[in-house]
């Protein structure tokens, strides 16, 4: 089963840049998965079933965070970005350019 992460050749690539490869798709099939979860909750009328896909999606924002702290560990000019977007309150897309200018 090929692998659709690389755009190019994967042997020609760092370690370093499968690995970068690996945790985007990662955090690309954990959004996937909690928006899946999402659609399922907002239709389950059974109790228990929906306590359960609640869980999950918990699980899967949990991993989520996990695959994106690695990313921003890895790529400081993200981390000085989303610190100008991410728990705060004004205009998303005013911060998001503030942070920008910051890497600049």
């Amino acid at each position: 089963m090929p692998f659709d992460q690389y755009h190019e050749p994967p042997q020609e690539l760092s370690e370093k840049t499968r690995t970068f490869a690996r945790m985007i798709t990662s955090l690309i099939e954990e959004a996937e998965a909690i928006g899946w979860y999402e659609q399922r909750i907002s239709v389950e009328k059974d109790k228990e079933a929906k306590a359960i896909m609640v869980n999950a999606q918990q699980e899967e924002f949990k991993h989520f965070g996990m695959d994106l702290e690695f990313l921003l560990r890895k790529k400081p000019d993200w981390r000085t970005i989303l610190k100008s977007v991410l728990f705060t309150k004004g205009d998303i897309v005013e911060l998001a350019k503030k942070g920008e200018e910051k890497v600049e």
